[in-house]
């Protein structure tokens, strides 16, 4: 017993003219999934309680220098933790390089005000004239 496996019934075999985008759609919801995931992780560095106020956000005009002060009273320039004792010295270099540059500090709202105060002074001693402090939008 013998089976053609030839379909020919006349017309001409060629290829399939259609796409499939299955697996092309499977792989695009898997990387959704993925940077749905991963994207809250990449917002913010060191984490703080900040405190809330009801005020709009204020738009920005250039790369802001931002300024941590954690609960634990250790203070970071961007994302490196720094020593407070030579905070004045790290940051003078900023300064001189871009006096007019915003300056953001982000202190946790469980720290004291006099501390604050001190990172405050230490912005104004390295040559940053203003500094803005940053909380988070009252719901």
């Amino acid at each position: 017993m013998a089976f053609n496996l030839d379909d020919s019934d006349g017309e001409e075999d060629g290829m399939l003219s259609e796409i499939n985008v299955t697996p092309f759609v499977d792989v695009m919801l898997v990387l959704l999934i993925v940077f749905m995931v991963a994207a809250p992780m990449m917002i913010s560095g060191v984490p703080v309680d900040l405190p809330r106020a009801a005020q709009a956000p204020v738009a920005q005009v250039s790369e802001p220098l931002v300024v941590t002060l954690d609960r634990e009273g250790r203070v970071f320039i961007e994302e490196r933790q720094t020593d407070p004792a030579t905070l004045v010295a790290t940051l003078q270099p900023m300064a001189a390089e871009a006096p007019d540059r915003p300056v953001f500090l982000r202190a946790d709202r469980g720290q004291a005000y006099g501390e604050v105060m001190r990172v405050l002074a230490a912005l104004a001693a390295a040559g940053f004239g203003r500094a803005s402090l940053i909380g988070e939008a009252a719901p």
